[in-house]
């Protein structure tokens, strides 16, 4: 693999989106941004349409005028995905996929959330089936069971893994001994490499850099690692196991400085220089549980922490250059979990646990909260931010929020 370029912006990696688009875990450039201008609202933002929904984590995507989602279905060891369209919330198709029996805490629902990209829509099953679907229709086009075929564990509470589509392949972290990571072709299914023997994570994978610097980013269950796409050639590993082996947290670029982090050892800053990393800091008080870091800039980094011990989730504003609290917000966002969505003007959408939507100006001398309104019930589920909607669901609803 060639050493690194020094811009290590994330890119869009489906052929086929428009700007609008939502088609992927934490959005277009799966780093939880988005293009579209959110105002301030002065009296609650209208409630579009709703829809009733099987049980799940994973979040809503949106592409070619359809929000997707993906769920289990009542009493069945069987998932489904279902194809709204995005202005009516009228069902335009639905597809059942297949999984093996599962039993766990905090659901038994789909917590990966699926990938579209090029008229096709991806999904990675609690059970860890690899399903590729038609977002035309839904009609099966693969499907495969990766802990079958690579010999490899579930976890406690599940596969997690929301798959990365980029270029002609799809990715994902199985865990298996000698496939860990996966690559497989995303038309056919057929794998293209297999890689590491590390165990999986509940993580998501990212891409950054271009052209020969491309490369993923993964946190394992043994770390983060640095792999080319094309051969599975292992740049860089940095040790980083969570002492409870509950790593969810998706790594966050900002700037040339990465940033991963777990719930026993907090988070850690890596300095990117050309094929290596190098430890910048590591903070473990910074102890994200399942939320993934947004930032604003290269300044700074907003996340939330969290617990099963503390049951507090909080926010913060954190240099990103020390890994030092700026400040925290002093009303907790839920229990364990909320999520964070920054603007086309910078402004951060907070979607706090118990359903309460806020917009807030991300402020690094202190928390200014613009606007707040309840869209829905309980959800750990990121929202989807497209054509000036918010779709989100909860643990009975899909619901479309218009937010001008």
């Amino acid at each position: 693999m060639k050493p690194l370029l020094s811009s290590f912006s994330l890119l869009l990696t489906a052929s086929a989106i428009t700007a609008a688009d939502w088609p992927q875990w934490l959005g277009p450039r799966r780093d939880g941004s988005s293009s579209e201008i959110v105002a301030p609202w002065k009296s609650a933002p209208k409630i579009l349409w709703k829809q009733p929904v099987g049980e799940g984590h994973a979040a809503p995507v949106v592409a070619g005028g359809k929000v997707f989602l993906f769920t289990k279905l009542a009493n069945q060891d069987n998932e489904q995905v279902e194809a709204f369209d995005a202005v009516t919330g009228k069902r335009v198709w639905k597809q059942t996929c297949r999984r093996g029996p599962f039993k766990g805490l905090f659901g038994n629902g789909p917590r990966g959330t699926p990938a579209v990209d090029d008229g096709k829509i991806y999904t990675f099953g609690i059970t860890g089936v690899l399903t590729c679907l038609s977002a035309a229709d839904g009609g099966r086009l693969w499907e495969i069971d990766t802990l079958k075929q690579y010999k490899a564990a579930n976890l406690f509470f599940g596969v997690s893994c929301s798959p990365l589509v980029d270029g002609n392949r799809v990715f994902v972290n199985v865990g298996g001994k000698g496939a860990s990571i996966v690559a497989l072709d995303k038309t056919s299914g057929k794998e293209a490499w297999k890689a590491l023997d590390d165990k999986a994570s509940y993580a998501s994978p990212i891409a950054m850099g271009r052209d020969d610097a491309r490369m993923l980013v993964f946190l394992t269950g043994k770390g983060l690692v640095g792999i080319a796409p094309d051969d599975g050639d292992v740049a860089w590993q940095f040790p980083f196991q969570d002492a409870i082996n509950e790593s969810s947290t998706t790594p966050v670029l900002v700037g040339d400085l990465l940033v991963g982090s777990s719930i026993t050892l907090g988070s850690v800053g890596l300095k990117l220089d050309g094929g290596k990393v190098k430890k910048q800091w590591l903070n473990p008080d910074l102890n994200c549980y399942f939320s993934t870091p947004v930032t604003v800039g290269t300044d700074n980094v907003y996340l939330i922490t969290g617990s099963l011990l503390s049951k507090q989730a909080m926010l913060h504003c954190v240099d990103a250059a020390t890994g030092k609290k700026r400040w925290t917000r002093k009303n907790k966002v839920g229990t364990y979990h909320a999520t964070l969505l920054r603007t086309g003007d910078n402004k951060m959408l907070l979607l706090e646990e118990a359903g309460n939507l806020v917009l807030f100006d991300p402020n690094p001398k202190e928390y200014r909260e613009l606007a707040r309104a309840k869209i829905c019930g309980n959800t750990w589920a990121h929202p989807a931010l497209s054509n000036g909607r918010l779709y989100v669901r909860d643990a009975k609803e899909l619901v479309c929020v218009e937010l001008k």
